[in-house]
C-alpha cells in the first residue's frame, strides 16, 4: 500500500476517545503527531476543559493555581471536544456509543475513562466528607483548608500523604488513619514503608495505623476501638478502581478489578476498540504478569502505542517500565519498575536520613527501585531496568557509587 493510499484510508476513519484526562488527551495528540488525518473526538463527562490531575493535590488546593488545564490547542489539532457528556454504553456490532446526547458512531474507539475513587462505606450523604479526584473536588476542599479545620484523612496511601502535606501547609491540624500497619501498604512492603511513618510526625501530622473507621458522623470520625476524632472535614483516600461500569453487556472483557483486559498492543477483546491508562491492564513480557498501573506516566506513554496501532503502519507493543512520583512532607519520592517478583532487596543509604534508595533484584537483575531524594538513582536505575542489566549487590549498597557503575557485566 502506498503512503498516499494509507493516508487516504486514515482520513476516512473516525476515532472516538472516551475520557478527557491525560490518557484520552494524549491519545488524540499522538494520533495527530503520528500523521492520522481522520476525525478525532474526545468525549468527557466533566464540563471543564481537559485538565491534568497531579496539581490538584497541592497547587489547586492551596490556591496557587486556578486550574490545571492542558496546554493543548484542540482546535488547531482538529480534535473535537464533547464535554459534560455522559457515555452510558457501547454497541460494538453497530460501532456506536450511547451517550446523554444520543448515539455517537465510531470507526475506532479508545477507552480512556481512568479510575474513580473508592468511597468509604456508610459516608454517602454525610456532610463534610470529601474525595479528591476531580477539579470540582479540589475546589470544594480549598475553602476547607483556608478555614484551617481539624481534618481526618482516611488512608495513608499516595493521595492521603499528598493531601496531608497540603493541609499542614495550609495550617490545618491533620490526623491520618490507616487500617494497615504502615503507610503505603498497598504499594510497598512494610520494611520499605516503615521509615516513612516518621515523616508524618516530623510534619506535625498524627498517623494512626491499625486504625479502622467504624463510622463517620457530622464533625467526628469514630474508630473501631471507640476513639472519636474531631473532624471539621474528612478526606477519603482509600484507593481507586477502573471506571468501567458503563461497559457492562458490551462484550469488552474485564478483569478481576474491573479493568479492561488488553493485549500487548492495548487492543481489547472487541475489534476496533483499544483501552489505555488507569482503566486498562496489559500483559508485561518484562515482568511475566499482567499489570494494572494507576499512574500519570502510564497515561502519558500508552497513548503513543495506541496511536501507532491505529495507524497500523508499524505495530507497536506496550511493555514499559512503570514509573511514578510523589511529593510529600518535603520529600520527592520516585519509583520505577515492578517489585512483586523480586528475590532480593538492597538498601542504598540510611532510611532515617533525607535521601536513600531501595533496589529490588531478581537473579541479580534490577527490576525496581524506590528513590527518596535521589533523582539520579532513579534516572540511571530506570535505564538499567529497561536494559535488563545484572547488578553487583555489594556495589549497590554504596550510595556514593553511581548506579550505572554498580553493574556486574
Amino acid at each position: 500500500m502506498s503512503e498516499q493510499t494509507a493516508q487516504e484510508g486514515t482520513a476516512a476513519r473516525r476515532v472516538v476517545v472516551v475520557g478527557a484526562g491525560m490518557a484520552g488527551v494524549q491519545t488524540a495528540v499522538a494520533l495527530r503527531e503520528q500523521g492520522f488525518r481522520g476525525g478525532v473526538t474526545i468525549i468527557g463527562a466533566e464540563p471543564h476543559q481537559p485538565y491534568d490531575r497531579p496539581p490538584l493535590s497541592k497547587a489547586v488546593l492551596l490556591g496557587k493555581a486556578e486550574d490545571s488545564a492542558f496546554e493543548v490547542d484542540f482546535e488547531s489539532l482538529g480534535v473535537g471536544l464533547r464535554l459534560g457528556c455522559e457515555v452510558y454504553g457501547v454497541r460494538p456490532a453497530e460501532h456506536e456509543l450511547d451517550t446523554g446526547t444520543g448515539p455517537v458512531p465510531y470507526d475506532v474507539l479508545v477507552l480512556a475513562t481512568g479510575a474513580e475513587p473508592v468511597r468509604l462505606p456508610g459516608t454517602e450523604g454525610v456532610p463534610g466528607v470529601h474525595l479528591l479526584r476531580t477539579l470540582d473536588d479540589a475546589e470544594r476542599l480549598r475553602p476547607v483548608l483556608a478555614r484551617q479545620h481539624d481534618i481526618v484523612v482516611v488512608g495513608a496511601g499516595w493521595i492521603g500523604a499528598e493531601f496531608a502535606t497540603a493541609a499542614r501547609e495550609a495550617g490545618c491540624a491533620v490526623t491520618v488513619v490507616e487500617a494497615a500497619g504502615h503507610p503505603l501498604a498497598g504499594a510497598l512492603p512494610a520494611e520499605v514503608a516503615a521509615p516513612m511513618a516518621a515523616w508524618y510526625a516530623e510534619a506535625g501530622v498524627e498517623l494512626r495505623t491499625h486504625a479502622r473507621v467504624e463510622r463517620v458522623e457530622p464533625g467526628a470520625v469514630v474508630l473501631a476501638d471507640g476513639t472519636r476524632l474531631p473532624a471539621g472535614a474528612v478526606v477519603v483516600g482509600i484507593g481507586a478502581r477502573p471506571a468501567t461500569g458503563w461497559l457492562a453487556g458490551s462484550g469488552v472483557e474485564l478483569g478481576a478489578h474491573g479493568e479492561v483486559l488488553t493485549d500487548d498492543r492495548l487492543c481489547t477483546s472487541v475489534p476496533d476498540v483499544y483501552a489505555v491508562g488507569d482503566c486498562a491492564s496489559f500483559p508485561s513480557a518484562r515482568y511475566g504478569e499482567r499489570l494494572l498501573v494507576h499512574h500519570w506516566d502510564n497515561a502519558l506513554q500508552g497513548p503513543r502505542t495506541v496511536a501507532a496501532n491505529i495507524l497500523g503502519e508499524t505495530p507497536a507493543v506496550y511493555d514499559p517500565v512503570p514509573y511514578f512520583w510523589s511529593e510529600q512532607f518535603g520529600r520527592f519520592v520516585q519509583y520505577a519498575g515492578h517489585h512483586a517478583g523480586a528475590d532480593r532487596l538492597v538498601w542504598r543509604g540510611d532510611p532515617a536520613g533525607p535521601s536513600w534508595t531501595v533496589c529490588w533484584l531478581r537473579e541479580d537483575r534490577l527490576v525496581a527501585l524506590l528513590a527518596v531524594g535521589r533523582p539520579r538513582d532513579l534516572a540511571q536505575g530506570r535505564r538499567l531496568i529497561e536494559a535488563g542489566r545484572r547488578m553487583d549487590p555489594e556495589a549497590l549498597t554504596d550510595p556514593a557509587r553511581p548506579l550505572k557503575n554498580a553493574t556486574a557485566d
